[in-house]
């Protein structure tokens, strides 16, 4: 009886030394990856819209018949920073995924 309990507490000490924690930092990776990179999309996006709308101010200031061309223009500029931030966003949140996926479960 004595030799049966020692091989048993034995063997617990034995798993409880080989036991591992779940692989969980890879998600958590994936996360933050894909939060700074919707940021810096943001931040893009904010930066040639403000762009585009300061040229269009200036061109109003310096000629008003230009106004019209300039508002265009920037019309143009602001559609492109939506769409490649768009564009940015998908691709962050595609890396995201896969990067979710091939993270061992266990």
């Amino acid at each position: 009886m004595t030799k049966v309990i020692a091989t048993l507490i034995a063997g617990l000490f034995a798993t409880a030394a080989f036991a591992q924690t779940p692989a969980a930092p890879a998600p958590a990776k994936a996360e933050a990856k894909h939060t700074k990179e919707v940021v810096k999309a943001e931040a893009k996006e904010t930066k040639a819209v403000a762009k585009a709308d300061a040229k269009e101010a200036a061109a109003a200031a310096d000629a008003k018949a230009d106004v019209a061309s300039a508002k265009a223009d920037a019309d143009v500029a602001k559609a492109k920073a939506h769409h490649k931030a768009k564009k940015t966003k998908a691709k962050a949140d595609e890396a995201k995924a896969s990067a979710v996926a091939e993270a061992p479960a266990k």
